[in-house]
């Protein structure tokens, strides 16, 4: 499961979802300026307030980290 905590404004986060969308990665969006709940829990988990946040499979990656992003959807993909 990959949850993106983003804003509509943030460049970060359209680019960690276009990275998804051309990767085949199903993802939900968790809109942090609409949903003061996302915002909250995007804090909790990250212990952060920067956007975007990517939850994949409980691993936390703050910002757009190709190289994380990658690491935690391969170590994902192992545990299936």
């Amino acid at each position: 499961m990959v949850t993106i905590y983003s804003a509509d404004w943030c460049a970060f986060c359209h680019y960690a979802k276009e990275y998804f969308d051309k990767l085949g990665v199903k993802y939900e969006v968790k809109d942090v300026e609409k949903d003061v709940k996302n915002a909250q829990e995007s804090v909790d988990k990250s212990g952060q307030m920067g956007i975007p946040v990517i939850d994949i499979d409980g691993t936390i990656i703050v910002g757009f980290d190709r190289p994380k992003i990658d690491a935690a959807l391969l170590n994902h993909s192992k545990k299936k």
